[in-house]
């Protein structure tokens, strides 16, 4: 459907400069690269919009490299032969943005996206330059598709853990697509009723506009202040005005 006139000036006449960010999907379908994902087909509405906006976007299937379970940097080090973490890494930490993308298999989120999870808990000891947990200062979302109940669950866990590592939730930070339960057509399917659910796709743009408001905002301001958040500075003795100045 064409837009009206006012419309496109709500669209194309925001003074918002997102210029200089980057933004990094992590689809966690268990397709490799080739076979149709339902899961990046709605990523692609998030990353139309980012990269209708100047931001530098990137969509990679973890299923397409060899991660072993593990919750250490590099797990050759641990026993296994191979670890292509660290490449992907690599991109996670050049990211300002970092977006999860899953599947529901038996209501939760897909075995791929619980071992990046753990692999990004690998990291999570690591410091920026700041003396911070290295995600912070970065801002995570969350895509979910399938054709059973469990979107908002998914989002739940994965934003726990986000959370918990160091990146920043913006509100409404996620956006999801379920089919009628049981078999049927999933999001890209020919007549599943997806692109065009109204819902899913408000979601999907609220999402991404919160995800590119919020990290303009922390890459303008150079991130999280740093102080009170500091595990060296707690290490040294820094209480930062904790109530007990004698705690050991």
């Amino acid at each position: 459907m064409a837009m009206n006139e006012k419309q496109k000036a709500l669209c194309e006449e925001h003074n918002f400069d997102f210029s200089g960010l980057s933004a990094l999907f992590l689809n966690c379908t268990l397709k490799p690269t080739g076979v149709r994902s339902n899961t990046e087909a709605l990523i692609g509405v998030s990353r139309a919009i980012m990269d209708a906006n100047g931001i530098a976007t990137d969509v990679i299937r973890p299923v397409d490299y060899d991660l072993p379970p593990g919750v250490y940097p590099d797990m050759t080090e641990h026993g296994f032969a191979r670890d292509d973490w660290p490449d992907v890494c690599r991109k996670v930490l050049d990211a300002d943005i970092l977006v999860l993308g899953t599947p529901i298999w038996l209501g939760e989120e897909s075995s791929v996206c619980r071992r990046v999870i753990e692999r990004l808990y690998g990291e999570s000891g690591k410091l920026n330059d700041k003396g911070q947990y290295v995600y912070y200062g970065r801002v995570g979302g969350c895509i979910v598709t399938g054709n059973e109940d469990g979107v908002k669950h998914c989002a739940m866990t994965v934003f726990y853990a986000l959370q918990h590592l160091g990146y920043v939730i913006p509100p409404q930070a996620d956006a999801g697509w379920i089919g009628e339960a049981g078999p049927g057509p999933s999001y890209a399917d020919e007549g599943s009723g997806g692109p065009e659910n109204d819902f899913t796709q408000r979601n999907a743009t609220f999402m991404t506009w919160n995800l590119m408001h919020m990290a303009r905002l922390l890459k303008d301001a150079g991130g999280i202040p740093a102080h009170g958040n500091q595990p060296g500075e707690w290490k040294a003795g820094c209480r930062f005005d904790h109530p007990n100045p004698d705690y050991r």
